[in-house]
C-alpha cells in the first residue's frame, strides 16, 4: 500500500501540471476565460500545499476499508483555548500559502494572456478568493484574541 500512495504522490504534480498546460493551452487559443479556468489555478495551489496531506488520509483509509489495514488514527484537533488558537493560525497560513500561490498562477495566466477583457473572470477570481480569505483570516485569528473557552457542562440547581 505504501507503494500505491508513494506513486499517487508522484503523480500530483504530473496531473497539475497537465491541467495548468491545458488551461494555458486553451486560453493561448482565443478562449476566453472563465471561473472554471480560475478554479484550475486554485486547484493546483490547494494540491500543492495539501497534496501531501490529503493523499496520506486517503491511503489510510483505502488501506483500511479494502486491504485489511489498521484503522487510521482519528485526529483530534484542540476545541479550546490557546492550543485551539495555534491549530486555527497554522490551518490559516497553510491555506494563505495556497492563496498566494494561485493568485501568482492566475495573474500569470492575465499577464501570458494580455488582454483584459478575456481575463475579465480570472481577475474575478482573485477578488472573490481574496475576501474569502479575509474572511477566514478574521475567523481564524479571532481566536488568538478571544479563544474558545470549554463549556462548563455542571448544573446548578438552585
Amino acid at each position: 500500500m505504501k507503494k500505491t500512495g508513494a506513486i499517487l504522490l508522484l503523480c500530483t504534480p504530473i496531473v497539475d501540471l497537465i491541467l495548468l498546460f491545458a488551461t494555458v493551452i486553451d486560453l493561448r487559443n482565443g478562449q476566453t476565460a472563465s471561473f472554471i479556468h480560475g478554479l484550475a489555478a486554485i486547484y493546483i495551489a490547494v494540491s500543492i500545499v495539501f497534496g501531501h496531506r490529503m493523499i496520506q488520509w486517503a491511503d489510510g483509509q483505502f488501506a483500511y476499508r479494502f486491504v485489511g489495514g489498521p484503522k487510521p488514527e482519528p485526529k483530534h484537533k484542540p476545541k479550546y483555548g490557546q492550543a485551539h488558537a495555534r491549530h486555527e493560525r497554522v490551518t490559516w497560513f497553510r491555506y494563505f500559502t495556497a492563496y498566494v500561490i494561485g493568485c501568482v498562477l492566475l495573474l500569470a495566466m492575465i499577464f501570458f494572456i494580455g488582454d483584459a477583457e478575456r481575463t475579465d473572470a480570472l481577475m474575478g477570481t482573485v477578488k472573490v478568493w481574496s475576501i474569502i480569505t479575509a474572511v477566514d483570516f478574521l475567523y481564524s485569528f479571532s481566536f488568538t484574541l478571544w479563544p474558545r473557552k470549554e463549556k462548563n457542562n455542571s448544573t446548578t440547581l438552585s
